[in-house]
């Protein structure tokens, strides 16, 4: 679901291994071939086959994915990652790099230290590919995908989606009984109307967590899409009335899951009541997007996979893709990743009947372009910290 990483520093990636001593004469033979041919055609076959051994594909992903911490001797590790290495006789090094994936891929621009990322988002996604660290690649697979997920995370195709969702509000069976209902048909204009709800909603820090920073695109749009209305209303309004703040969604989530019932409300995804069933939490959860003219409007949470520029093993991260979104892979995720899987043809788990579903939800992000917010995400981070320092 989130796509925070770690503070694990990231692990060093090893050296490639260089064909053997072949003798003079031959290596003056393959220098003038290479220069005859071109560096590019030569190099890339030896490094996608080096002699004496396997290659190996380096895949950089946040350390959730999949529920994992970022393991490799697990079942879930072996269904997705161990049958791909199998399958095309490589090797694959799962990392999970400190810091945000894509700050790592930045700092690691002119020297990449991956062959694959997995987890950019709608909000990430547009930076790294901003940055250029991308390599645009139209899987065939894209076929089983709906296109407005291609499109709502890079037209260009610099990541492929495999997974998506929607933000929620979740809130406890006591709030709903105290509003008498009220909250499943609520959007942003209720909580500045009521100061109570304000202060029972706690919400991500934008500036720290990149749940925090969809909230604020879901707010913000929602305002400006919908009400036409100044979108920093809703936030003086709430810090006046102390709205509560988590420096993390982990953190947040924590809170809200305790039996004490208190905060009745966080900002969270709409998978939520499923995976409070599945888990046989004694409080079930509830969810909403914000609700407004009799329509349900919400923030679509899009995460990708993408090639690293600079890969030596191109064909094989195409293929690594084309892997991801297959039914095998794509399983995986609803139980796992507690998202929907972008591969449409794939079966839901029955649990997932208690969630909020997507059906009837309008995205947001159908009124922009990840460009167009990836732009705009410092100025809204800019004033809504100038908010919070000016409400103390």
């Amino acid at each position: 679901m989130d796509s925070s990483v770690g503070s694990t520093p990231p692990v060093s990636r090893p050296s490639r291994r260089r064909a053997g001593h072949v003798g003079r004469v031959v290596g003056v033979a393959i220098v003038i071939l290479i220069v005859a041919l071109g560096a590019y055609g030569g190099w890339a076959y030896w490094l996608e086959h080096p002699v004496g051994g396997r290659p190996t594909l380096v895949i950089y992903a946040y350390s959730s994915l999949f529920n994992n911490n970022c393991a490799t001797n697990t079942p879930i590790y072996d269904a997705v990652f161990g049958e791909f290495a199998r399958v095309h006789a490589v090797n694959v090094q799962l990392e999970c790099p400190g810091g945000t994936l894509v700050s790592t891929l930045v700092a690691e621009k002119n020297a990449p230290g991956a062959d694959v990322v997995i987890g950019l988002d709608e909000i990430t996604g547009p930076q790294a590919i901003a940055a250029g660290v991308l390599t645009p690649y139209t899987s065939p697979e894209l076929s089983h995908v709906p296109p407005y997920l291609a499109a709502g995370l890079a037209p260009d195709h610099s990541l492929t989606p495999y997974e998506s969702g929607y933000l929620a509000i979740d809130y406890n069976d006591s709030f709903a009984a105290l509003t008498h209902g009220a909250v499943a048909h609520s959007s942003f204009p209720d909580f500045v109307a009521n100061s109570s709800w304000a202060a029972g909603l706690l919400v991500e820090n934008p500036t720290t967590d990149i749940t925090g920073e969809e909230f604020l695109a879901w707010e913000v749009e929602f305002y400006t899409q919908v009400l036409h209305q100044d979108w920093h209303n809703f936030w003086r309004s709430a810090d006046a009335d102390r709205l509560p703040t988590a420096p993390d969604w982990g953190t947040a989530f924590g809170e809200f899951s305790q039996a004490t019932g208190n905060p009745p409300m966080v900002v969270s995804y709409a998978t939520d009541p499923a995976y409070a069933v599945a888990n046989n939490y004694s409080t079930p959860f509830h969810a909403t997007t914000s609700y407004w003219n009799a329509t349900y409007y919400g923030w679509r949470t899009t995460y990708g996979l993408g090639i690293v520029r600079g890969s030596p093993h191109e064909s094989l991260d195409q293929q690594f893709i084309d892997w991801f979104l297959r039914g095998g892979v794509q399983s995986e995720i609803p139980l796992n990743e507690w998202e929907y899987p972008a591969n449409d043809t794939v079966a839901l788990p029955p649990v997932f009947s208690n969630a909020f579903l997507p059906n009837g939800i309008v995205a947001l992000n159908n009124g922009t372009t990840p460009a167009e917010v990836a732009a705009a995400l410092p100025g809204w981070l800019s004033d809504w910290q100038s908010m919070e320092n000016a409400a103390g």
